[in-house]
């Protein structure tokens, strides 16, 4: 595959800060986006019930075509999304009901992208996709926040992490 990345883009607005965070980035380095916007994808349901909604199709495509799962998401509340809160509660679909899928994940890569407004962010936020990414057997590359208020999308973004 040759490392392929893709960034999987979990915010509520499809205009907003995240979307032209990721827009330049994607331009710049030549990745794909998925937008979880675009899919219905239920909650976790411990009885499978949403089994015939879009992430099972979904994550069996990203396993396929990528090496390398970007996650980018707006900072609410102190955590990611709540979109990308679901997206990440159905990975337990993975390791339950779709044990075959779940097991392609290992070797694979993540990083994550964030944004708010503020320079920095507690180096907390990032647990649950590093501790995600190591119980899933994946290597965890690093993350980039960005200041929404000073994002400048012509600048050359600096991303050596995820080489």
């Amino acid at each position: 595959m040759n490392n392929k990345k893709v960034i999987i883009v979990g915010s509520s607005r499809n205009n907003g800060n995240t979307t032209n965070i990721v827009d330049a980035i994607s331009s710049q380095c030549n990745f794909d986006v998925i937008n979880l916007k675009d899919y219905q994808i239920s909650y976790y349901d411990y009885e499978s019930k949403n089994r015939n909604d879009d992430f099972l199709p979904l994550m069996k495509s990203i396993i396929e075509k990528y090496d390398t799962l970007i996650f980018a998401t707006p900072i609410y509340w102190y955590s990611m999304s709540g979109i990308m809160k679901v997206f990440f509660d159905r990975f337990s679909d993975l390791i339950r009901i779709e044990k075959e899928t779940g097991r392609q994940l290992r070797g694979k890569k993540v990083a994550v992208f964030s944004n708010s407004h503020d320079d920095e962010i507690d180096y907390d936020f990032y647990t649950p996709f590093r501790k995600s990414a190591e119980y899933l057997g994946m290597e965890y590359l690093g993350d980039k926040h960005f200041n929404a208020d000073e994002f400048n999308k012509d600048n050359k973004i600096q991303l050596d992490f995820l080489n």
